[in-house]
């Protein structure tokens, strides 16, 4: 699978891409459009250790955003797929019921899953039920990414699917 560089626009269907602004400039569109309403707030530094190009496994947060940034603003990748929550009421063939938050969702396809590279001193703000592999990097042993989430959402919003066959990506 080939990345794409990222830009505002091209990433606006999964989340927002975001840098630098000046201090004390009011808040705006321009900064992350969050939901951290459903509890406690987490911001922590992610050191990860050679993830490779290529995944497997895509998860989703249904009930929070999460942002991520590299710090030292080193290249790195993100896989995304919209979101998939569908409603239980009505009748969706092939919906699958979360174990994490009870929700049924419909299981990403390879061919709905794009991959951006981000560089410089940008992060991503992921919107809800965003479906995401990485970050991923290739070309280093570990990095730091700086990650904004729930306290909890990696033990009651962590919804994996699983793909039958990795995924490669190509710069």
């Amino acid at each position: 699978m080939r990345a794409v560089p990222i830009t505002e626009e091209n990433f606006r269907p999964f989340g927002q891409l975001l840098g630098k602004i000046g201090d004390g400039c009011e808040y705006g569109s321009g900064d992350a459009q969050l939901n951290l309403a459903n509890g406690i707030p987490r911001f922590y530094l992610m050191e990860l250790r050679k993830t490779g190009l290529r995944f497997k496994r895509i998860t989703h947060h249904a009930r929070v955003t999460q942002c991520l940034g590299s710090v030292g603003a080193h290249p790195w990748y993100m896989a995304v797929s919209l979101p998939s929550i569908v409603d239980p009421s009505s009748q969706h063939e092939g919906a699958v019921r979360s174990n994490a938050g009870g929700h049924y969702y419909l299981p990403p396809s390879h061919a709905s899953v794009q991959v951006f590279k981000i560089d410089g001193p940008r992060f991503i703000k992921l919107n809800e039920g965003t479906w995401h592999a990485g970050p991923l990097f290739g070309d280093r042993d570990s990095m730091v990414f700086y990650n904004l989430e729930l306290s909890d959402t990696n033990v009651v919003d962590h919804t994996t699917h699983v793909f039958e066959d990795d995924v490669l990506i190509e710069d």
